[in-house]
């Protein structure tokens, strides 16, 4: 196996770890960064977060540099990649801090990109990520971020940095899940 297969099979492997520290949310105490309390569970499981997107980042860089784009890492990377923001967005809709809907529009998305690059694989193609999709990406995770650890920093200037990146996350993710379907709709026309 190789190294971005590696960092990819780590990315799956923090994913349980990540949802158990979300769903502990034990009693052990709290952080508190710029003035903001956190609890301790939920500042372990964004610092697990940032290694795991940290990962996404380096696999596929490392991959493309190095020529070592493989079938799995084609499956299993963004496979992992939703796994991971999905059960982040569902823990912070529990948590109240977004709403349902936006989740709702998030899992929607990722769950039809998916079953279109099944669809485009069957063809022997492949749907590469473009610039609306990455910007996706980056904004649901520092959204992510900012969310898990209530905003610190920008609270203190009441700044509602967190919900305004998840909204333009929001926006980029129905953008790019469009584009996606518009640039590929060939693949339906044998449908209907």
């Amino acid at each position: 196996m190789n190294l971005p297969n590696k960092l990819t099979m780590g990315r799956i492997i923090l994913i349980p770890i990540f949802t158990l520290m979300l769903a502990l949310n034990w009693p052990a105490g709290s952080i508190t960064i710029l003035g903001t309390k956190i609890a301790l569970s939920w500042f372990i499981a964004m610092l697990i977060f940032v290694v795991a997107s940290l990962t996404d980042l380096a696999d596929g860089k490392i991959a493309r540099a190095n020529h070592l784009v493989t079938n799995f890492g084609k499956f299993a990377d963004p496979l992992a990649d939703k796994l991971l923001v999905m059960t982040a967005f569902i823990y912070l809709t529990a948590a109240g801090q977004v709403p349902a809907w936006a989740t709702a529009v998030i899992l929607w998305r990722e769950l039809a990109v998916t079953g279109l690059r099944l669809l485009l694989s069957n063809e022997g193609e492949v749907l590469a990520a473009a610039w609306p999709g990455k910007i996706k990406t980056t904004t649901q995770m520092l959204a992510i971020i900012l969310l898990m650890i209530n905003n610190a920093g920008f609270a203190a200037l009441h700044i509602p940095m967190a919900l305004i990146l998840f909204y333009i996350a929001v926006f980029f993710t129905i953008y790019s899940g469009v584009e996606y379907f518009y640039k590929n709709r060939s693949v339906f026309s044998d449908s209907f």
